[in-house]
């Protein structure tokens, strides 16, 4: 993580989560203005730069963003639901004002505009901010809502710092007819995806709420924007969406912290069914003589994946990353092969040794890095503390490291035993710090007979709790470890211990915090920490996530004999359009274990298949894990094959995302999809996940800008050259069989 955390007073916002060692914003008096500029008339205050003009009218205190890509949010507005006041909106009060203040801060020079919204007579007023710099295509907004009088508060769960509406003559127009609206769910939870939706729907509008970031774009050109949440140490943020039945036009985009969503089983899975926050509670409250709205990124431009990647950037500078100095890590995890290990007897302790001697016998595999042994879930009875750290021992002499599991915010156990029920390792009662509802009643997590509870990561019983795990991941020396079902210390609460907390992502947030400052203490902070099962935000306090819920390795969701879920297209759905947060939100990125036979009890996979789910890891930047069992011949052969393989352990030792040609749109199973890596060798995939049709892909020089040189086209996995690009030419085409993938290197001839 960063060394420091610099307090930034942005103009009456304070804005905490800006990490540099160095860096606080310098008021300019004057600033030399270059490339913005700034225009006042009697109706309207105009700021420019290169990329975008932000126009004030003075008269309706409307906020219009104008991109020179085309893309325009015309009469925005503002907005504060106080629980005493009620709604107030921007447009509603009477005078609107602009001052303006010349800014330096990390990301730049630039001006922040001061838009202030009052009335006589109303005992409140709103302010907007927003930030233009002076040679980036994005502005940063927020807004604050204040009592006139200072022996009054604020109270609000709802506020918006960017609304638009058909009240307000509001409406967002883009270029083009082929429109998209990438739709983002809360957590990686429930096998949930990332939802691309074509609108007009059969001439309907499509709506829905994606969380902490939506994007648009024209799925012909790519050109499109993105907003997206920047702080997340307070608010859940919510981008409502409607988007009119014009496919270059948005009707409704309404982007506001406080969004608690509970599951909707009438509804699918990721539409609105279970891909938000999966609260009981509403959304906590922030109160005090003046109540901030979260700071949030727009950007538009001919590009939308310019704009994931500055709005990554953006998050990166503010929140800091966990940087990973060695080789990115190599790992065995037990649940592919038992869920819970040893619960079956699949896979006894004397089993695992055998998985580590097969993982010695890997040259390329054990070339870069000491491979992990990642014990999961297990039988705490069969693997004791004195068992795993045995088993650690054993791996040692193999070259190989242990991995430790466990779950910080939350506890699994049966429903009417909790009022009798200790957090593990502890004498400290689980109805001391089990999080309730506004009835006073447990909220589950998990529901069920046997069933998760959330905690309060907040409480100092929680801190012993983790502490505790950590003891037992120290005693058994593990330098890797996987931290699961993190979305419960997020979910809303009536009760907090630190009644500072007010909501459920600050307690998250403080939790992480905490988790990662015993982390280090304990255990050392050359410890690889990996989310699974958590929100995208705050990212900065572990090296990787997972992209997607679960991986079981078959092909498609719909493939007979597997399950409906955790398919290798269904991960890269939601991965495709996640690919912009490697090296942005973490050093890599997670897409679960590769498995070479079957995945626990599932039916077998075949050889294709297996090959499909590798390339998948690799294009997307993750880590590189297994989860087979070994002991079987098959399963052997194929790690040999694939897990050996010297390109893909090289590539794996630093792994890289792809850039997306072509975004997967909508959930359905027949996608296809490309992508490239540019580098000193140019990369190129090809996915074809259709069963039917074969897939032809043409790759562009225009695009990808490969130099004037002659290549030949090698697989990755084989060595093999399949074509040759000759100089002067200008494009190549590759064709997929069905249900199968590609990952091809242009090596230069010359």
């Amino acid at each position: 993580m960063s060394a420091g955390t610099v307090i930034i007073k942005h103009t009456g916002i304070m804005i905490k989560r800006w990490a540099f060692v160095v860096g606080i914003l310098i008021a300019l008096a004057p600033l030399s203005i270059q490339a913005q500029q700034k225009m006042v008339t009697s109706d309207s205050v105009v700021v420019s730069n290169n990329y975008v003009k932000v126009v004030v009218q003075l008269a309706t205190g409307y906020v219009s963003y104008r991109f020179t890509a085309g893309i325009s949010f015309i009469n925005t507005v503002a907005s504060v639901q106080d629980l005493q006041r009620g709604q107030l909106v921007s447009a509603g009060f009477d005078k609107h004002s602009v001052t303006t203040d010349a800014i330096k801060n990390p990301l730049g020079k630039g001006i922040c505009i001061n838009v202030l919204h009052e009335s006589a007579g109303k005992t409140a007023r709103l302010t907007q901010y927003i930030t233009i710099y002076e040679s980036a295509p994005f502005v940063l907004i927020s807004a604050e809502g204040a009592a006139t009088d200072q022996a009054m508060v604020m109270e609000t769960r709802n506020i918006s710092p960017l609304t638009i509406l058909p009240a307000y003559q509001g409406r967002v127009t883009m270029p083009g007819t082929d429109a998209v609206f990438t739709d983002y769910p809360f957590d990686n939870d429930n096998w949930v995806d990332v939802i691309a939706r074509r609108w007009p729907d059969n001439g309907k509008s499509v709506s829905g709420i994606s969380y902490e970031l939506a994007s648009a774009y024209n799925e012909q050109t790519k050109s499109g924007f993105v907003t997206g949440s920047v702080v997340h140490d307070f608010w859940k943020t919510g981008v409502l969406y409607g988007t009119g039945t014009h496919a270059g036009s948005i009707d409704s985009l309404v982007v506001y912290g406080g969004v608690a969503t509970k599951d909707n089983p009438s509804l699918p899975d990721s539409y609105g069914g279970r891909d938000g926050t999966h609260d009981y509670v509403p959304h906590g409250t922030q109160t005090g003589a003046s109540v901030y709205a979260p700071l949030i990124y727009l950007s538009a431009s001919a590009d939308v994946r310019k704009d994931l990647l500055s709005f990554g950037s953006i998050i990166k500078k503010v929140n800091g990353i966990s940087a990973w100095k060695h080789a990115a890590p190599f790992y065995w995890n037990s649940f592919g092969v038992e869920g819970v290990l040893g619960y079956e007897k699949v896979m006894m302790p004397g089993d695992v040794a055998k998985i580590s001697d097969f993982i010695s016998s890997l040259p390329n595999f054990n070339r870069t890095t000491q491979p992990v042994l990642s014990i999961d879930s297990y039988d705490q009875g069969i693997y004791t503390t004195d068992v795993l750290k045995s088993i650690g021992r054993y791996g040692k002499k193999k070259n190989q490291k242990i991995g430790f599991y466990f779950i910080p915010f939350s506890l699994w156990t049966w429903k009417n035993s909790i009022n009798d029920a200790r957090l593990t390792n502890t004498n400290h009662p689980l109805r001391d710090v089990i999080l309730l509802d506004e009835k006073n009643q447990y909220v589950p997590y998990k529901d069920g007979d046997w069933g998760a509870f959330p905690i309060d990561p907040t409480h100092p019983y929680t801190r012993d709790f983790i502490i505790e795990q950590l003891k037992k991941a120290k005693a058994i020396n593990a330098e890797f470890i996987k931290i699961d079902f993190l979305s419960a210390g997020a979910l809303e609460s009536t009760r907090r211990f630190n009644p500072e907390i007010r909501t459920g992502i600050q307690a998250y947030n403080y939790g992480m915090k905490l988790l990662r400052q015993l982390t280090d203490s304990i255990l050392g902070p050359d410890v690889f920490i990996t989310q699974a099962i958590s929100p995208l935000f705050p990212n900065q306090y572990a090296h990787t996530r997972f992209l997607s819920t679960d991986v079981y390795s078959h092909l498609r969701n719909d493939i007979t004999g597997f399950p409906h879920y955790g398919s290798t297209c269904a991960s890269m759905i939601s991965a495709t359009n996640f690919w912009w947060t490697q090296g942005n939100l973490w050093p890599y990125t997670n897409m679960d274990v590769s498995v070479m036979k079957r995945f626990q009890k599932n039916k077998e996979l075949s050889e294709q298949d297996v090959k499909v789910r590798i390339l998948s890891m690799m294009v997307m930047g993750s880590i590189l894990g297994d989860g087979s069992d070994f002991r079987d011949k098959l399963a052997a052969e194929r790690g040999r094959l694939f897990l050996d393989n010297k390109a893909v352990c090289e590539f794996f030792s630093h792994p890289k995302a792809f850039t997306p040609l072509r975004f997967p749109v909508g959930n359905g199973q027949d996608q296809q999809l490309s992508y490239y890596l540019p580098g000193d060798t140019l990369m190129v995939a090809a996915f074809n996940f259709d069963l039917k049709n074969q897939f032809t892909e043409k790759f562009s020089k225009t695009e990808l800008v490969w130099p004037d040189k002659a290549y030949k086209l090698e697989d990755i996995l084989s060595g093999k050259e399949i074509a040759r690009v000759g100089k002067g030419q200008n494009e190549f085409a590759i064709t997929v069989a069905t249900g199968d993938a590609v990952v091809i290197r242009m090596v230069p001839l010359e």
